[in-house]
């Protein structure tokens, strides 16, 4: 029996739980908080990253609530960002833990990488990386 009675609505809430789990687990920071923040960081980053139609297609592929997080503050008419490279992308998720520094922003973009793979098809993945500038889709190792 669902807790709201809205089904739907528990199953978004308990992916985007898993999603937050695995990647704290996966950074060994035992700080789900955090571990949200760099999730909702990476994702706005890379909405902003992509050109506008795969922007949209990645999306489609998160849970709904996860959805509703990557496309909060989008504004496609200004994306793909400029400057589009690696150092801009890190000091954006530097910058949403200024309070509480990263002390490894690069391992931590991947670590959140390589929880989108293993959640997302491998298609959409090779797609995003695809669309991300060379020295940024380094710290996204290729879908196996």
């Amino acid at each position: 029996m669902s807790t709201s009675g809205l089904e739907s609505i528990d199953h978004t809430v308990q992916l985007t739980h898993a999603w937050i789990n695995d990647l704290d687990q996966g950074l060994g920071w035992d700080n789900k908080s955090r571990s949200y923040r760099l999730l909702r960081s990476v994702l706005q980053a890379l909405h902003d990253w992509l050109p506008v139609n795969e922007a949209a297609h990645f999306g489609a592929q998160l849970p709904t609530l996860l959805r509703g997080v990557y496309y909060e503050h989008w504004r496609p008419a200004a994306t793909p960002a400029k400057p589009r490279d690696r150092m801009s992308f890190l000091a954006r998720i530097d910058r949403a833990f200024e309070a509480d520094p990263i002390d490894d922003v690069p391992g931590a973009v991947t670590a959140t990488f390589d929880l989108l793979s293993t959640r997302m098809t491998a298609g959409e993945i090779d797609k995003v990386r695809h669309a991300l500038p060379h020295d940024l889709r380094s710290l996204w190792p290729a879908s196996s």
